[in-house]
């Protein structure tokens, strides 16, 4: 048998590299492999607020409730910290000399 292509689709990935739940609120907060997190109200099974973080993939994320933040670690070697009521960019720096895999808060 034989197979011929007649057509190739490429479609940008939307894979999710972590998660995180807010401890008061019904977010789940995905960090995405194009660059992106995605805020989900998981109550109401909705997308609450997106944002961009860079163009390569954001490994990881994490909510910081006590100051309306979020945390992100990308490929890029920079860690971003959001204002997730706002959305702003409240600070950036390169934290690391190889990519951001994991990020813990305490």
């Amino acid at each position: 048998m034989k197979f011929e292509v007649n057509r190739k689709l490429l479609a940008h990935s939307d894979r999710v590299k972590s998660t995180d739940i807010h401890p008061t609120e019904t977010w789940m907060l995905a960090s995405l492999y194009n660059g992106r997190c995605h805020i989900w109200d998981y109550e109401n099974q909705q997308l609450f607020k997106t944002f961009e973080v860079c163009d390569l993939p954001v490994r990881a994320a994490k909510f910081i409730p006590r100051k309306n933040w979020i945390i992100t670690g990308s490929d890029d070697m920079q860690i971003r910290i959001f204002n997730y009521n706002t959305l702003e960019r409240v600070h950036q720096f390169e934290a690391h000399s190889d990519y951001i895999r994991s990020i813990a808060v305490h």
